[in-house]
Parts: C-alpha cells; structure tokens; sequence
C-alpha cells in the first residue's frame, strides 16, 4: 500500500469542505493531480494544494491507497466520504462528515468527529479514538436510511440520536451516550458500553441495543421478557432483555411478531 500525506498550511477562515480527501479520488493520480483537486469554501471552490502540503505517492487503485492528513482538521469536514477501499487515517480531530456513506476500507480518526460521522454508511470500520457528535451512523436529514452496513467504534463518549433509522451494521461505544439511541432503527447493533440517557430505542422495529450501564428512563413501549447469559464483543455477563417498542407495526416471520431488541446488563 502506497501513502500520501497532507499537511494542513493553516486553518482555514470558514469550514472546508474536502470530500475528496479519499483514497478514491486519490488512486491512480500524481501528486500535482492531487494538488488540484477541488475543496470548497463558502461558495468558492479552491484546490487541495492551496490549503495541505502534499507529498508520497498514491497507488493504483483505492485499496492500495492509504492517506494520512495532519494538522489542525476541526475546520475541515466530509474526510472519507464515500471510500470504497483503502484507508485513511487523521491525525487529530476533525468536523462533521467523518467517513459519511463510506462503503468500504478502514478511516481511523486520532481524534474527536462532529456530528454525522458514518451516516449512512454501508461498509468498511470507522474507528474513533475520542469523542462522537451527534447522529452517528444515522441517516441524513430527511432520509430514511441510516447506516446499513460496517463497523463504527467511539473510544470515548457519543452524542444524541445515535443510529437513528439505523438499517445494519454495528456502532460500538465504549463510554456514554446522550438521548434517542437506534431511534427508528430497522436493523443492526448498537452497543453502549457506558450509561445512556432517556428514549433508547424509540419507535425501534428490529434490530439489537446493548446498554452496559444505566439507562435513566426506560421507553414505556419496551416490555421486559426474560434474563439470558451472552457474550457481547468479548464481554460476558447477564442481560435483561427487553422488546419494543411496542407502539410501532412490527413485521412477522414465520407467524410471529419481529420486536426490536433492548439487552441492559445486570
């Protein structure tokens, strides 16, 4: 695998947005190529070279490509979207949009990501080393479809709404989470290592919620049906499995009712 780096020249005045910064856009191309693909600003658009140092080599294709990007990234939005192959890697924080509708390929951001990171993302691992905004791994505004495939795992804390119309896939956060995780959720697996907040699987249809911790208040359409001994990504203990949320039309299988399921740890 052949890497590029950027180096951020200095922060940009207004929020850049650089989704070209993929291993993607980058195979195949030379390093003056490169230079000259388009970012924008506001309603201009300028060039990669005008705001990052760019030096290495780029491979033939996306997956022989791996692209690391330094500097201050909190101005700098939508790294890794749509990446099919490859990998990249941030090493810092960054702003919203890390890895959104990725496909494939591995994106390891250093850092904190704002809100959107992995919407609707269909395959590939989003691995974060800090903190998460808001809706992570959920669909965009007005969508219906949220994540549908792959693996995100926060090393920190994730914010509100969470996997929101969530369709497949698996979110996995080591500390907290704010209100409304797997809202909407028709498929996939969250699991929350740490305490969430009120609202967890709200208007849920299928799919699986993990909670290690606490949940401040249970959604009142989730119904308790028994204790069962699982091991949850490497972690074995007993859970009380709850199903719901029972307010919303479920689809049946063989006969029986298809429920959203919500495991808290004893």
């Amino acid at each position: 695998m052949k890497t590029v780096t950027l180096t951020l020249k200095h922060s940009p005045s207004l929020y850049l947005e650089a989704e070209k910064i993929s291993p993607d856009a980058f195979a195949g191309r030379s390093l003056a190529e490169i230079r000259s693909l388009p970012v924008f600003i506001g309603n201009q658009q300028a060039t990669i070279g005008e705001y990052f140092e760019v030096s290495g080599e780029a491979g033939e294709t996306a997956a022989d490509t791996r692209i690391v990007v330094r500097g201050d990234l909190s101005r700098v939005k939508y790294i890794g979207m749509r990446m099919t192959g490859g990998e990249v890697v941030v090493e810092g924080s960054m702003d919203m949009y890390a890895g959104a509708w990725m496909e494939g390929g591995r994106m390891h951001v250093k850092g904190n990501v704002d809100a959107f990171a992995g919407t609707g993302m269909k395959g590939g691992e989003l691995i974060i080393d800090g903190n998460a905004g808001n809706y992570l791994g959920a669909a965009y505004r007005g969508d219906w479809r949220g994540m549908q495939g792959g693996t995100i795992h926060v090393k920190g804390n994730a914010g509100s709404d969470i996997g929101y119309f969530m369709n497949g896939g698996t979110i996995i956060v080591d500390g907290n989470a704010d209100v409304h995780v797997g809202t909407h959720a028709e498929g996939g697996t969250i699991i929350i290592k740490g305490n969430a907040k009120s609202r967890v699987g709200g208007q849920m249809v299928k799919g699986e919620i993990y909670v290690f911790g606490t949940i401040d208040v249970m959604m009142p359409g989730f119904e308790y049906r028994r204790d069962e001994t699982l091991e949850v990504d490497g972690t074995k203990g007993k859970f009380a499995l709850y199903e719901g949320d029972t307010g919303e039309r479920h689809p049946k299988r063989k006969g029986q009712l298809q429920y959203g399921k919500l495991y808290l740890k004893r």
